[in-house]
């Protein structure tokens, strides 16, 4: 390919990761705004979703750009496709930020301890995995990519740990059911936000590897493990 075309590469890679910055603060802010009853922090991660939404839209317009312009093939095809997606998943994150912030704007009225569970522990495991797979794509790294998708069973197992305490918590009283239930939800957008890092990954291998490993990167892991 072109010159022009390697630095419409460039710049569509420094822009997805300006759009992944966005989200992972936003991600770290909504947490945090629950657990510190923060509303005017949640009401800021509210807020930047606007931001991530245009440049969205611009990373999608870019890769139409690119398509047009340059008509690439066989892996620079597969890059521009994989943007493609992952941009779209960015952009479901950051959803899910403001879900889990617009919770946390009712959470800060409620009287009461809370509930005892690390919840900023599990928004750190689906963080970790949401750079891991922007790196991954970054660099072509396979392997890291397939560590994302491995970690995304840690953050599940947490997601059922939540549905346990908070039936325990309803059952025995010690908060409102409400608040619970609004607890619960915040936890289930976590794990989607581990959910959508793993189709970040799993993107990535089909990137690097051309093989679609959806639905079925366990099975990909021990072929690669016994390789």
């Amino acid at each position: 390919m072109t010159q022009h075309f390697q630095r419409e590469v460039e710049k569509l890679k420094r822009k997805l990761l300006s759009v992944c910055t966005l989200v992972e603060e936003n991600v770290l802010n909504s947490v945090k705004s629950v657990i510190e009853r923060d509303a005017e922090m949640a009401q800021k991660v509210i807020d930047t979703d606007l931001e991530i939404d245009q440049l969205e839209v611009e990373v999608e317009e870019d890769c139409m750009k690119i398509l047009a312009l340059y008509q690439p093939v066989a892996v620079d095809l597969r890059f521009v496709v994989a943007v493609l997606k992952i941009n779209n998943d960015l952009e479901r994150i950051g959803d899910e930020a403001v879900n889990v912030a617009e919770r946390a704007v009712f959470l800060a009225s409620v009287e009461g301890e809370g509930i005892h569970f690390d919840l900023a522990g599990m928004a750190e495991k689906a963080k970790v995995m949401l750079r891991n797979s922007l790196d991954a794509l970054v660099n072509q790294d396979t392997l890291k990519a397939q560590a994302v998708c491995a970690a995304d069973d840690e953050v599940d197992e947490d997601n059922r740990r939540m549905y346990e305490i908070v039936q325990e918590g309803i059952a025995d009283g010690i908060w409102n059911v409400k608040a619970f239930l609004h607890l619960l939800s915040i936890s289930r957008h976590v794990e989607r936000i581990a959910d959508l890092s793993t189709n970040i990954a799993e993107d990535v291998i089909y990137m690097v590897e051309g093989e679609i490993v959806r639905h079925r990167t366990e099975d990909y892991r021990r072929k690669t493990d016994r390789s």
